[in-house]
């Protein structure tokens, strides 16, 4: 069910202890309130997989066993007993939580699978392709949101099944969907992305793919005459939920404020910039600012260098949306809090693990 990579590098077990460990805070800094902000996002992956509550069991049995081989005689009764009312706790709130998001997408628990026709296949840049998708049944699309995402389950050649999540990068409406994929390349100590190879390689129009309902809770949902200024902020792949919330404003036909900051290697390698600008285009009230690190002439309005937001003009009361590497995250985030915006109003999206778990102000 879990990415073999995330498992075999131990980010999944980091995530798992930190999301416990995070819980546990709140519940002892914050005793009167319920840390359902916290769990949505899990809850939100959760629900992209498919877990159901009967593996909350399996989970726990496993995890427990570990925390007794690492630590020995470190868990008395009493830890184990604490730690196991925690885990318990933190589980009901999760399902709960993913039993309302099974429901509101109109699937049983679990059963959030769908095959889907490839109608197009794109490449964006030398790394990044699209996948333009239809319903196989020809039954109307899952209702989606503007940056929400999709797993992907594809068959390895080992016969395992491995998921991954993937941004809608188009605009939710209809009955077509994309997603747009990046060829993950190994670095010293981690294989290169498995998944994305296969799409890569093997994956041509006409295939079928198999794709979960959406689900994601970093979204734009906002009515059609709202005038909250929007900021979007982005990295690399990170540009892909960027891009189907424009869409999205674009075919709205909304006149509020937008402002697009995309950093990346080179013109070459920022995956869907025509159509970024484009729709910025189509905004009456929008306008980006792309950083690279190799700038070229096809953008000579764009600085070099990484992303900084000194001179830049924030539009006061907006809603900001942060997705792209960790790094990134964390440095921009700073910048944004540095420059006043409130942290309340920065909502962002991690591909992969959620290995960051940024205080109030942080």
């Amino acid at each position: 069910m879990f990415n073999r990579g995330n498992q075999a590098s131990g980010a999944q077990r980091r995530a798992l202890a930190g999301s416990i460990a995070a819980f546990a805070t709140v519940l002892l800094e914050q005793p009167d309130v319920r840390p359902d902000a916290l769990l949505s996002r899990i809850a939100h992956k959760h629900a992209a997989v498919g877990v159901t509550d009967d593996q909350y069991t399996i989970v726990h049995k496993y995890l427990f066993g570990a925390i007794a081989e690492v630590l020995g005689d470190a868990v008395t009764p009493e830890v184990a007993a604490a730690w196991d009312e925690v885990y318990w706790l933190m589980a009901g709130a999760l399902i709960a939580q993913e039993a309302r998001l099974y429901q509101d997408a109109g699937v049983e628990p679990g059963q959030i699978w769908r095959q889907w026709t490839v109608v197009e296949r794109r490449s964006e840049t030398d790394d990044v392709v699209s996948f333009l998708l239809r319903p196989s049944d020809g039954q109307p699309a899952p209702q989606a949101r503007a940056g929400q995402y999709v797993s992907v389950r594809v068959l390895m050649a080992d016969g395992v099944h491995q998921l991954r999540q993937y941004s809608l990068s188009s605009d939710p409406g209809g009955d077509l969907r994309r997603i747009t994929v990046k060829r993950v390349a190994g670095t010293s100590g981690t294989p290169d992305g498995e998944v994305s190879k296969l799409l890569h390689d093997q994956v041509r129009e006409g295939d079928e793919l198999t794709l979960s309902a959406p689900f994601g809770d970093v979204f734009l949902d906002d009515p059609a005459d709202a005038t909250t200024p929007v900021v979007l902020v982005s990295a690399g792949i990170g540009g892909t939920p960027m891009t189907s919330i424009l869409a999205h404003l674009a075919a709205l036909g909304s006149t509020r404020p937008v402002l697009v900051l995309h950093a990346d290697r080179s013109p070459a390698d920022h995956a869907l910039r025509t159509e970024t600008g484009e729709l910025v285009g189509q905004l009456p009230g929008a306008r980006a600012v792309f950083w690279y690190e190799q700038p070229g002439p096809v953008e000579p309005d764009a600085r070099e260098g990484l992303m900084n937001l000194d001179g830049i003009e924030l539009p006061d009361g907006a809603t900001v949306f942060l997705c792209g590497p960790l790094p990134f995250m964390r440095e921009v985030r700073g910048q944004l809090l540095a420059a006043g915006v409130p942290a309340r109003s920065i909502r962002y999206e991690v591909f992969g693990p959620d290995l960051w778990l940024p205080g109030p102000a942080a």
